[in-house]
């Protein structure tokens, strides 16, 4: 790569680094959809023309973000009952990604990231499902019903985790992660299975 390119993409990344460390900082102190190109722009001392280089909204600085940390995370399927990673890389739940970076942290305490957090989960979403209903007799509808049931319900855990200020979070995890397991388990039972093809064909 010409060394003129690679200042550039240094650039690139600076600029970029610098824009999402600012968006944490502004969420700190309000809700996403308070914040403004203006002042981030101000607080960040850019001027407009160089986030829209790189940005079209806001919301695409928070689709970067979440795509980020979603690339090398695996499913509560995968991480509680330790099946193949549906993501290529992988390498450990979101929950726990999540908890082992601070700035992330404000991410579940704001109601409007969360919904978009699931939203962003539609590789996630896919596997699961696909996953889940190759292993049970369950439904497109009742697989999707029990993904949205286990993220939102993970999602909200964290975020009273982090108000309180758990500092067991292991204990508390293990404890879901056999209600999970428990409940999942419920479904991949292939006796069940079995029995219920043998019905259909009497």
């Amino acid at each position: 790569m010409p060394e003129k390119a690679k200042k550039e993409d240094r650039r690139v990344q600076y600029t970029k680094k610098v824009i999402h460390e600012t968006f944490f900082k502004l969420l700190e102190k309000k809700p996403y959809p308070q914040i403004t190109v203006t002042e981030l722009c101000r607080q960040a001392d850019i001027n407009r023309g160089t986030f829209y280089t790189h940005y079209y909204d806001m919301e695409d600085v928070l689709d970067e973000i979440l795509s980020e940390i979603l690339k090398d995370t695996s499913s509560v399927v995968e991480h509680v009952l330790s099946v193949p990673c549906g993501n290529e890389g992988c390498t450990y739940p979101f929950c726990e990604k999540i908890r082992s970076n601070d700035q992330y942290r404000i991410l579940f305490l704001d109601d409007t990231v969360s919904e978009k957090i699931i939203e962003k989960m539609s590789g996630i979403k896919e596997h699961f499902i696909t996953w889940l209903m190759s292993h049970s007799l369950l439904t497109f509808e009742e697989a999707e019903a029990i993904f949205h049931f286990q993220m939102n319900g993970c999602l909200t855990i964290n975020r009273l985790m982090f108000r309180n200020k758990c500092t067991d979070w292991r204990k508390i995890q293990r404890v879901v992660d056999g209600f999970i397991q428990a409940g999942l388990e419920r479904f991949l039972i292939h006796d069940q299975r079995d029995e219920e093809l043998q019905k259909g064909g009497k």
